[in-house]
């Protein structure tokens, strides 16, 4: 296991040309899996060769247990990496692809038959060590690939995108799979994906990427429940977080933000403390599970009419329309109105975001609680 530090890595094509990274810091523990996501084109595959050496920096250190390894070539570096394309020899049988490294590193023979054993056991691949690539499927084949990095038992293993060729069926199996084998072996891991799906189910903490820049940097559940902008709210989460534009109306710490539709109206209450919010515009983002129907005495309620219905199974979208603007509810299967239906929606307002509609910034939440006597759950903001 290894520590992994980047500091202020920049990455240039050219004098002239824009930087494809900009000031990237992160710092990774012993053992931890990194996920790098963000949309194609941003950087995060650009940022992965980097750190295997396949590509220099232009500026910054990159540090392996304190030691940097910047200007290393690759096979100094102790990391293994795995393509998207899979990268095996198509004339050698898999155990030749898994082999071929410590061939050429003259491990010794014995120890290359245990670790090519090790690895098939692991990946379970047993039976196809006598086969070739092209008689193996996507899934055996990226099997292989992992196996070859495998055997190496590197300080740290990078992962390109390495289920992007999957169907999704096999994708969600092998993205199991793989979140148990990081359990097993804890080797530091770093894992580039524009799924956003695999970013929050697989990674210790994520890093999310636009334009060469590192968005938010945190765990799953801070990026999900507390997103720094408003594209890290719109790249993670399936269905994406409402946004709903609105004018905060009040003062004196007793702000709402108006809320209609074509059957109805509300004024959300949000606990701004002495945040100056009058007439600025703002986007009030929520997620659809935080949209319900409303129960009996619930404080917070606005009525709407069902627009489109998608059921996914476990869960139903509703569509409806708040400020001229398409809403997503999740709700369960059994408790879904049909298309045309009014129905009566609460919020959970204690989870609403506020994002500033010029810079997308999320405005910052108030740590104190909510005065004594304000109405029902209310969002705690302050300015910045």
């Amino acid at each position: 296991m290894a520590t992994l530090e980047l500091r202020n890595v920049n990455k240039t094509y050219g004098s002239g040309l824009p930087d494809t990274l900009k000031d990237i810091q992160l710092k990774i523990a012993e053992g931890e899996f990194l996920i790098l996501v963000g949309p194609s084109g941003c950087g995060k595959s650009t940022l992965m060769n980097c750190i295997a050496g396949l590509e220099n920096i232009s500026g910054g250190a990159i540090l392996v247990d304190d030691a940097d390894i910047s200007q290393m070539s690759p096979k100094d570096r102790d990391i293994a990496m795995v393509f998207q394309s899979y990268a095996l020899y198509p004339t050698m049988t898999v155990r030749q692809n898994i082999e071929f490294g410590l061939k050429i590193r003259k491990v010794p023979k014995a120890q290359i038959d245990q670790e090519v054993e090790r690895v098939a056991k692991l990946l379970q691949i047993e039976h196809l060590l006598a086969r070739k690539p092209g008689q193996l499927s996507g899934g055996q084949q990226q099997r292989v690939a992992m196996g070859r990095a495998l055997a190496r038992r590197p300080k740290i293993y990078l992962f390109d995108e390495p289920l992007s060729n999957l169907d999704a069926k096999l994708r969600v199996e092998m993205r199991t799979e793989m979140k148990l084998m990081h359990q097993r072996l804890k080797t530091t891991t770093v894992y580039v994906t524009h799924d956003q799906i695999e970013a929050m189910t697989l990674g210790d903490k994520v890093a999310v990427m636009k334009d060469g820049i590192i968005q938010q940097f945190g765990t799953p559940k801070e990026i999900y429940s507390e997103p720094a902008n408003l594209f890290v709210a719109s790249f993670i989460g399936s269905p994406p977080m409402n946004f709903i534009p609105v004018k905060p109306a009040g003062g004196r710490g007793r702000w709402h933000v108006p809320l209609a539709t074509d059957l109805g109206q509300l004024s959300l209450p949000l606990a701004a403390g002495d945040a100056d919010l009058d007439q600025r515009e703002l986007i009030l983002g929520l997620r659809p599970e935080q949209l319900a129907l409303a129960a009996e005495g619930d404080s917070a309620v606005l009525q709407a009419r069902v627009e489109v219905t998608e059921p996914t199974g476990p869960d139903t979208l509703i569509f409806v329309t708040i400020n001229g603007t398409k809403v997503c509810c999740r709700l369960a299967p059994d408790l879904a109105p049909a298309v045309g239906e009014m129905l009566k929606l609460s919020f959970d307002a204690g989870k609403a975001l506020l994002f500033d509609a010029k810079t997308g910034e999320r405005l910052a939440r108030e740590s104190k609680t909510p005065a004594e006597g304000s109405a029902g759950n209310v969002a705690q903001f302050r300015g910045r």
